[in-house]
């Protein structure tokens, strides 16, 4: 903790307001800014060591680690272009958005221009993870910032994958994110399966767990897609977006386009906001 005693997140979504209560609980002094000051002031409500903040200058000044968890590239490039001139010498930019390559390259570009140390840093889990300090972060960038990002990431995850120096984190975490769609959606068509041979869920899930096959994350949509219980760990609309800027930089293979109209038919019938398990929505209403 000597390192970073004042860490700024820029995102009260519910992957930033997660952060933001976990870094408070273990002993940073949060500044919590959104663009909607309402949802900040809720996620720093009952938050030891969270303050919300109004505005994005002031919510940056004397940090030593500044977080940004928002939508996309553009939106961490319209909060930054305002943000970055009040950031002290010392500090530390933590680039969380999911905003692929392109714009991760644009943002370190930002970072350079005003001299202000970088890491392309999304990460591999959700809300809950963050919560438990349980993230995977997916770490791009020099020795010397990841050094001083340590207490931040640390505080935040059970591991760091330095995989690069330049924006390899945002191409890694396209990957990942695919990955983790596509098993959501074949976990919902294979329960569908079950259904038409006559097998239990909960035969299915004890096969899987006895073996190699066990999947922990997929293990646990099961639960929810049987329950219809959608509350958002990671939204539909966000996985959608996370296809699309894959698809914007490789040629989306056939599964890809399939995952992608599930995403789109799932967001058509009102779940854009759910939680990724609902793109089993349509089993419960066939």
């Amino acid at each position: 903790m000597s390192e970073v005693r004042i860490t700024a997140v820029l995102g009260a979504g519910a992957l930033g307001a997660a952060m933001a209560v976990r870094l408070g609980e273990v002993g940073h002094e949060v500044r919590l800014w959104n663009r909607t000051q309402e949802r900040a002031r809720d996620a720093a409500a009952d938050a030891r060591g969270v303050t919300a903040i109004g505005a994005v200058r002031e919510a940056v000044a004397g940090a030593g680690a500044v977080l940004t968890v928002l939508r996309d590239g553009d939106a961490v490039g319209q909060v930054m272009d305002e943000a970055i001139a009040g950031l002290d010498p010392g500090c530390v930019w933590i680039q969380a958005s999911t905003v692929g390559p392109r714009s991760a390259r644009a943002l370190a570009d930002l970072a350079r221009d005003h001299g202000v140390a970088y890491l392309d840093a999304p990460v591999s889990g959700s809300t809950t993870p963050a919560r438990e300090g349980k993230l995977v972060w997916l770490v791009a960038g020099d020795d010397a910032a990841l050094t001083r990002a340590r207490p931040v990431l640390d505080a935040l995850g059970s591991s760091v994958l330095h995989v690069g120096t330049g924006v390899e984190g945002s191409s890694l975490k396209l990957a990942v994110n695919a990955w983790m769609t596509a098993a959501t959606v074949a976990m919902s068509d294979v329960l569908a399966l079950c259904d038409a041979l006559g097998i239990e869920h909960a035969t299915f899930v004890a096969a899987l767990e006895a073996g190699p096959l066990s999947m922990p994350y997929e293990l646990q949509k099961v639960r929810l897609m049987d329950t219809e219980t959608y509350a958002a760990g990671f939204a539909v609309q966000l996985a959608l977006k996370d296809i699309d800027l894959a698809a914007g930089l490789a040629e989306p293979s056939p599964l890809l386009r399939i995952v992608r109209d599930r995403l789109e038919r799932a967001v058509a019938a009102g779940h854009g906001t759910d939680d990724l398990a609902a793109v089993d929505f349509e089993r419960h209403s066939a």
